[in-house]
């Protein structure tokens, strides 16, 4: 992807292994694609819970021998972090840690709530004290005022009053817990490792340990680890399944599996129905790297034209680049992104991404290609134009920052700047992912970028827009 959409968040967990930190460290390198601004551990020795929780990547902190011997035990939680709620500070890093009647919680969550600002307002007037702005606190200020007598009670209690997407992962003193959201919106996978039960986001965190995957956890479910086994709880209603559609499009690595097929593979799919819609007259197709290539390979294989890397991704660029002037800014693309002259130099180049979000990279990538030589430029799309906000763990911009709800097909190709602009139809992206088409009445994904039609209910957004009327109102009288 280009631009604009930034991954959600990665968990795991394992439960009675001697090395429970050292994997989980592993684990979460595998998932640093799904947040690279923070990353935490926290373990259990029997006795007591320890915490490391750093700014930054997985290895710039958890390869020091030093560090994971600081985080005891056999059994450990971790997570990486691309903040969609609360900003990017140190109190926001998870796993977070409660010390709470009955043990200590610690808490890991992919996802969004949207319904937390509503709860956790209700929860501040009764007078509970939070220490970050994440939304994953209100879950333990929530359990902490259940009066159950158990822990898993006071959990489940909590779960039922949370709305949104969420794959969450605890830690207690006893039990190593995975649940993930009624619809499954976000996913969760459950491994093993020599007997060790592990839970993760994606199995490619499996394999870079050589853990074997067991199954994924199905919508809804709650699953309780403990020395005398692996239960499986369904506490709430059951509801229609929708996955997000997007880690299929963009957000699972490319090695993982869902529903039995590899990512990869749904990505070429993705090409190939695009290669059948979208006819052009070209020369090469040119992946947007490194998100675009599964896909450039499926239509280029389709359209029968030869496949290139006009491209060159710089893997080492940072979040940190100072950028002192808008002439510098400007040139920051080119810090990411490098044109392959020899590829692209009097070529009607197909350019393959995943998403147009804001449009803006989008518009340097086409300039460079012309700069480069490049003849025609017909820009496709292997997924629909993105109309509409994530309120589940995506950070998407605001309706009015999306080029494709501002401008029309045609505004949008003459904003980006090429001769022509094609977007895979939703019913296409739906043929790429084995079904004949959308189930209007049931749609089988969380498919709401596309459609506006959300699993969930907004509770927060019509939350903000009653405290809003309600300043107003104040600020009149």
């Amino acid at each position: 992807m280009s631009e604009g959409l930034r991954e959600n968040c990665g968990v795991f967990g394992i439960f009675g292994h001697e090395d429970a930190s050292a994997l989980t460290a592993l684990g979460l390198h595998a998932l640093q694609h799904r947040g690279q601004e923070a990353v935490g551990i926290v373990s259990f020795d029997g006795l007591q819970f320890f915490a490391e929780r750093k700014l930054g990547l997985v290895g710039d902190h958890f390869s020091n021998p030093n560090v994971i011997a600081r985080l005891s035990g056999s059994s450990a939680i971790g997570h990486v972090r691309y903040a969609t709620t609360g900003n990017t500070a140190l109190r926001n890093i998870q796993p977070l840690f409660a010390d709470l009647w009955g043990g200590g919680l610690a808490c890991a969550h992919n996802g969004n709530l949207t319904n937390s600002r509503m709860l956790r307002a209700e929860l501040v007037r009764a007078g509970a004290i939070f220490q970050s702005t994440s939304d994953t606190e209100t879950i333990l200020q929530l359990v902490a005022r259940d009066r159950s007598p158990r822990m898993i009670e006071r959990l489940i209690g909590a779960l039922h009053q949370i709305e949104g997407a969420f794959a969450l992962v605890f830690l207690t003193t006893k039990k190593l817990i995975g649940v993930r959201d009624p619809h499954g919106i976000r996913p969760l996978v459950l491994g093993s490792l020599n007997g060790a039960p592990i839970l993760t986001s994606e199995t490619c965190a499996l394999d870079i340990i050589g853990a074997k995957f067991e199954r994924e956890i199905d919508p809804g479910e709650v699953v309780v680890v403990t020395e005398d086994g692996i239960e499986s709880l369904k506490p709430f209603p059951p509801k229609h399944p929708r996955p997000c559609i997007f880690e299929r499009i963009y957000f699972a690595r490319p090695d993982s599996i869902v529903d039995g097929k590899s990512i990869y593979d749904y990505r070429h799919a993705l090409g190939r129905e695009l290669a059948q819609e979208a006819s052009v007259e070209a020369d090469v197709v040119i992946p947007v790297p490194d998100s675009g290539v599964p896909a450039a390979i499926g239509y280029a294989i389709t359209a029968n034209l030869p496949f290139e890397l006009g491209i060159i991704r710089n893997h080492y660029v940072g979040r940190t680049f100072i950028q002192p002037t808008q002439k510098i800014r400007e040139l920051g693309v080119r810090l990411k992104h490098n044109i392959n002259r020899s590829r692209v130099n009097g070529k009607r180049v197909v350019l393959i991404d995943d998403s147009i979000v804001r449009g803006t990279t989008s518009v340097k990538l086409v300039r460079m290609m012309y700069e480069a030589g490049a003849k025609e430029v017909h820009f496709c799309v292997a997924s629909p134009p993105i109309c509409h906000p994530d309120f589940y763990g995506i950070d998407t911009p605001l309706e009015e920052e999306l080029l494709a709800s501002q401008y029309s097909l045609d505004g949008m190709r003459d904003f980006i700047g090429a001769d022509s602009l094609t977007f895979l139809s939703l019913e296409g992206v739906y043929r790429a992912m084995g079904m004949e088409s959308r189930d209007i009445n049931r749609p089988q994904f969380a498919d709401h970028c596309f459609t506006g039609d959300y699993p969930t209910r907004l509770v927060d957004e019509s939350y903000d827009r009653h405290q809003d009327q309600l300043s107003l109102l104040t600020e009149s009288a």
